[in-house]
């Protein structure tokens, strides 16, 4: 548990000596550990096969406990009431690897709408969300990402370049919230705010999202107030 623990919270890939150093375990025992955990699926090894990464059923128990009982209901309903206050469909999501992922959404009652079940995965370059997530990693960490991903233009908005996403977490960094300017799918924008824990790690994302026919970028933006509220609120409930 330590172990899973500890390559989850670093938020990359260990080496084997890395994690028996952090650990304080022999080499050997790490090893035996990581060939168990991998063999099960709770690890899987990286791109650098020295090094191991949390592997498929992490990331499964980690939806399923956050699906879980009680306080999923307690976080639908903030993300509903947070749709009836702003009258556009709201989604929660998180950071999985190098990509977006769905843990809820709450549709508007419109009949133009795109839908995006929960578990469904979206890039982290061209959503307001993923933005939002690239703006919060360390320094180093999002420089890396950003020389690994795969920056491919989804629409003529798409920023398509590092230095152009740098410069980008710059300012949702400065601001404090990120937007999608169609720049994941023509025609429809996005506002996202974070959702702190209690430690004040940025865990999970708000957002708020509409074609362009029924809301403007700087009318979605007017519900920032709205939507930081639903994150403080939800910030509790993670």
């Amino acid at each position: 548990m330590r172990l899973l623990v500890l390559l989850a919270h670093e938020g990359r890939a260990l080496s084997l000596a890395e994690l028996a150093v952090r650990l304080g375990l022999p080499k050997a025992t790490v090893h035996r550990l990581c060939a168990q955990l991998q063999d099960s699926g709770f690890l899987a090894r990286d791109i650098d096969e020295r090094c191991f990464a949390v592997g498929p059923a992490l990331r499964r128990l980690a939806l399923d406990t956050l699906n879980h009982g009680v306080v999923r209901g307690l976080r639908h309903e903030v993300l509903a009431a947070l749709v009836t206050e702003v009258r556009e469909t709201c989604n929660l999501t998180t950071l999985d690897g190098t990509e977006v992922l769905y843990i809820d959404r709450v549709e508007a009652q419109w009949p133009l709408r795109l839908t995006l079940d929960v578990g469904s995965h979206v890039p982290l370059h061209c959503t307001a969300s993923g933005k939002l997530f690239l703006a919060h990693l360390p320094a180093a960490q999002r420089d890396a990402l950003l020389e690994r991903l795969t920056l491919a233009p989804m629409t003529k908005q798409t920023l398509t370049t590092a230095k152009k996403l740098r410069a980008e977490c710059e300012r949702i960094a400065a601001q404090g919230h990120s937007c999608d300017r169609e720049e994941f799918i023509a025609g429809l924008i996005a506002v996202a705010v974070p959702v702190h824990d209690a430690q004040g790690q940025v865990r999970a994302a708000i957002a708020v999202h509409a074609p362009t026919a029924r809301l403007s970028l700087a009318q979605a933006e007017a519900s920032l107030p709205s939507l930081k509220a639903a994150a403080r609120r939800m910030g509790g409930l993670l």
